[in-house]
């Protein structure tokens, strides 16, 4: 047996819920095992009453599921530059002996996940994408806010999710990893639902100050994230990526 999350949309703060099942795991890599182990965890969902389930992953039964996994999902800039989500999480990553490595942005998504300077550069102190910053609190906001990003520019997609009650990751266990696309997927429908998806969108201190909520709102906007600064210098060129 094993326990996995279930990602719920909610308008209440903190805006996803997360319910811990329990459901027999099928052990092995292989894509047919991982959506035993799939079909088993959404079974357990049935019976506490969540349904309709999206897994959201590479092994996701569903080829929307496969399309909606980070390493797959691809955001777009204004100059028409695309790149997946991870990759953009990877190369924007700034370390405290180096980064944002933003050549990560040109490889595939398992090329930046594998890169070795993401486990050798240190702990990391923050995001730099472009010229927004992100501080590394809450420990899921600039994940959240590139995949949420990403599929707001994916709008078939992003329509299909209303459908869904909850959001599985077989391959994300909270016992070993932090960030987690289901999670995203469900704080995106929650904005949605809610009318701020737009708003949060166009500006990361509004996104900030609704993810913290209502509690840390006026420290929020006296922290050095709303001034648009990170306790390092971005001033060197190689480390600037334009796109």
């Amino acid at each position: 047996m094993a326990k996995r999350p279930i990602f719920i949309h909610s308008l209440e703060f903190p805006f996803v819920r997360e319910e811990i099942l329990e459901f027999e795991w099928f052990p092995g890599f292989s894509k047919a095992q991982a959506q035993k182990s799939i079909r088993s965890l959404h079974r357990s969902a049935h019976k506490k009453g969540i349904e309709p389930v999206l897994e959201i992953s590479s092994k996701s039964p569903s080829s929307m599921g496969v399309e909606l996994s980070a390493f797959n999902l691809m955001m777009t800039f204004e100059n028409g530059h695309s790149l997946s989500v991870e990759c953009a999480f990877q190369g924007s990553k700034v370390f405290e002996l180096g980064g944002p490595y933003q050549e990560i942005y040109e490889g595939t998504s398992i090329e930046a996940k594998k890169d070795e300077r993401l486990r050798t550069s240190g702990d990391v102190i923050g995001f730099q994408l472009l010229d927004e910053t992100f501080p590394t609190e809450p420990k899921t906001a600039f994940y959240d806010w590139l995949y949420i990003k990403a599929l707001s520019q994916n709008s078939v997609y992003a329509k299909m999710l209303l459908k869904y009650n909850g959001f599985s990751d077989i391959a994300f266990n909270p016992q070993k990893s932090i960030n987690c696309q289901a999670r995203a997927a469900a704080l995106f429908v929650s904005l949605g639902n809610k009318g701020v998806l737009e708003a949060v969108l166009e500006d990361r201190v509004a996104y900030l100050s609704t993810i913290n909520g209502p509690q840390k709102d006026e420290q929020e906007k006296k922290s050095s994230v709303e001034q648009g600064k990170l306790p390092f210098n971005f001033e060197n060129e190689e480390n600037r990526y334009v796109m």
